[in-house]
C-alpha cells in the first residue's frame, strides 16, 4: 500500500468513526475564531470557551477589543496561560482588522499570516472552518498522529507536516480530516499514554502496530 492509498483509506475510516468531527472552539463570527485560536496556544478548548465568554461581555465585538487596553484583556484571559502575549496580540489583531480590512477577517491565507499572533496553524483553521477553503492544520495530534501511522516519516516541523500532506490529502478533504485526527488523538491514539491499538480502526493499515 502506498503512502497516497493508506492515506485515503485513512481518510474514509475515520469518516466512519468521526462523522461529526468539528471544531471545538465556540464562535459564531470569523473574528472570535481568531481570538479563540489565539488563546488556545498551550491552553485547552474547554478552558478558552469559558474564558471567551467573559471576555465578550466586556468586549463584544472587533472595534471594542481594538479600543481596550491590552492590559485590560490580559486580566480576563489570564486562566489560559501566556496571558500578556496573548492579549498584546489579540489588541493589535484587532485593530488591524479595523483599520485595514474594515472590520472582517481577509480570506486570503498571506493576508491572515500578516495579522499579529497568526501562525499558519490558525491561518489554515480560518481558511477551512470559516471560508470553506483548502487547509491542513498541522496541531500536535496532526503531528503525533501523522508520524505514528507512517505518512510522514519523522517529521516534527508544523510547516514541513503540512507541505507532505499536501502531497498526500485531496484538497476537500484536508480540514476536516484534522478535524478527525484531533478527536482520534483524544480518544485512541493518545500522546500521555500508550495509545489503544487493540481498539484503533486503523490497526491494520498503521505502521505503528507492531512497532
Amino acid at each position: 500500500m502506498t503512502k497516497k492509498q493508506r492515506t485515503l483509506e485513512i481518510i474514509e475510516r475515520l469518516k466512519q468513526e468521526y462523522p461529526d468531527s468539528d471544531c471545538t472552539l465556540d464562535y459564531d463570527q470569523a473574528w472570535k475564531l481568531l481570538v479563540s485560536v489565539r488563546l488556545a496556544a498551550q491552553c485547552t478548548d474547554v478552558r478558552v470557551n469559558v474564558v471567551v465568554e467573559e471576555l465578550y461581555k466586556i468586549f463584544p465585538d472587533i472595534n471594542a477589543l481594538a479600543e481596550a487596553s491590552a492590559e485590560d484583556i490580559e486580566r480576563i484571559v489570564r486562566p489560559c496561560g501566556l496571558g500578556k502575549s496573548k492579549a498584546r496580540d489579540i489588541n493589535a489583531c484587532m485593530k488591524m482588522l479595523r483599520d485595514e480590512y474594515g472590520g472582517k477577517v481577509p480570506d486570503d491565507f498571506k493576508k491572515l499570516l500578516a495579522l499579529p499572533g497568526v501562525g499558519r496553524k490558525s491561518a489554515n483553521l480560518i481558511m477551512g472552518d470559516v471560508f470553506g477553503k483548502p487547509a491542513i492544520v498541522t496541531d500536535t495530534h496532526c503531528i503525533r498522529l501523522v508520524n505514528r501511522m507512517g505518512l510522514v516519516d519523522g517529521i516534527r516541523e508544523p510547516a514541513k507536516v503540512e507541505k507532505e500532506l499536501w502531497k498526500l490529502v485531496p484538497p476537500e478533504e484536508g480540514s476536516s480530516f484534522c478535524h478527525r485526527l484531533v478527536d482520534h488523538g483524544r480518544a485512541v491514539c493518545t500522546a500521555r499514554t500508550s495509545p489503544y491499538c487493540d481498539k484503533c480502526c486503523l490497526r491494520d493499515i498503521c505502521k505503528k502496530v507492531g512497532v
